[in-house]
């Protein structure tokens, strides 16, 4: 394990550390996956978090092991010790009791030391290597299977610590997603651009020159419009640009072809070509 990659679950510890015990522990609000799973029977049972976490983790680990590799289970498990160690050796003070406020600041710290976690190799939180090993053997969507084991943990913890801290619950699960997809995915979401216009060599060259951006050019043919059937050959522009340029090219675009066809679509990663990766890309 290189030092970035310490460094980044180190952070990931002491985050997801101020998380609960300064925000979530001290009102027994949960979050959902293996963490939500330890807080719950944490909550219930009155077991010290840090003993629960590494139990509860402990088959995820051993899955990780056979459906990722070795390097990861070796990460994944100094997180989750050090997890335990920081749970149960660092003092940290109580930030508010404001519900709202625990909910979704909680979530958010807990969900930036997940994030940081991933980003250094390995996990503190074993729901998704369940959920890639379910997602195997089912034939489900690994996003099904994680709302499935979610929806459980908050039925579970409706009957067991009120329908009220249910609810705060669910709203601390979504502070966390966000602010994991936010640290793995990072600020600059890519977007796949199609362009059809008569005037693509001209929109080509802003998009290069002005945008820095690589350009595909397919060859394609004329359909059904306003004009009835077009039986004519044109070029359809593909790029990917992140979600900061989307405005600058559709006003460049404007500029050059105000009826210009134009699609845009998510996409989540990319690799190589002339896209300049994130940073912190583990």
């Amino acid at each position: 394990m290189n030092s970035k990659d310490a460094v980044l679950i180190l952070i990931g510890i002491l985050s997801a550390g101020f998380g609960l015990k300064s925000f979530l522990l001290p009102v027994k609000f949960i979050d959902g996956g293996a963490t939500g799973i330890s807080l719950l029977i944490g909550a219930v049972s009155g077991w010290p978090l840090s003993v629960i976490i590494i139990l509860i983790n402990l088959p995820f680990i051993l899955i990780g092991y056979r459906q990722i590799g070795k390097l990861f289970t070796v990460k994944t498990i100094l997180a989750i010790i050090g997890l335990a160690l920081c749970l149960a050796l660092v003092e940290y003070p109580i930030v508010t009791s404001d519900k709202l406020l625990v909910a979704v600041f909680g979530g958010f710290f807990l969900g930036a030391g997940i994030g940081f976690a991933v980003r250094g190799g390995g996990v503190l939180d074993g729901t998704e290597i369940l959920a890639i090993y379910l997602s195997r053997k089912l034939g489900a969507t690994i996003g099904d299977v994680i709302m499935m084991i979610n929806v459980l943990i908050f039925a579970a913890a409706a009957y067991f610590l009120g329908i009220d801290k249910a609810l705060y619950s669910m709203l601390t699960y979504l502070s966390a997603s966000k602010t994991v997809d936010f640290l793995i995915e990072g600020i600059e979401e890519y977007t796949g651009v199609t362009i059809i216009s008569p005037k693509n060599e001209e929109i080509g060259k802003v998009i290069t020159e002005k945008l820095g951006r690589g350009v595909t050019v397919y060859k394609g043919a004329g359909g059904f419009g306003k004009r009835g059937l077009v039986q004519e050959d044109q070029h359809i522009l593909f790029t990917v640009i992140t979600r900061l340029e989307i405005s600058r090219l559709k006003h460049e675009i404007e500029i050059i072809d105000p009826n210009a066809f134009v699609v845009m679509n998510s996409i989540k990663d990319t690799r190589g070509g002339m896209i300049k990766k994130r940073p912190l890309k583990h």
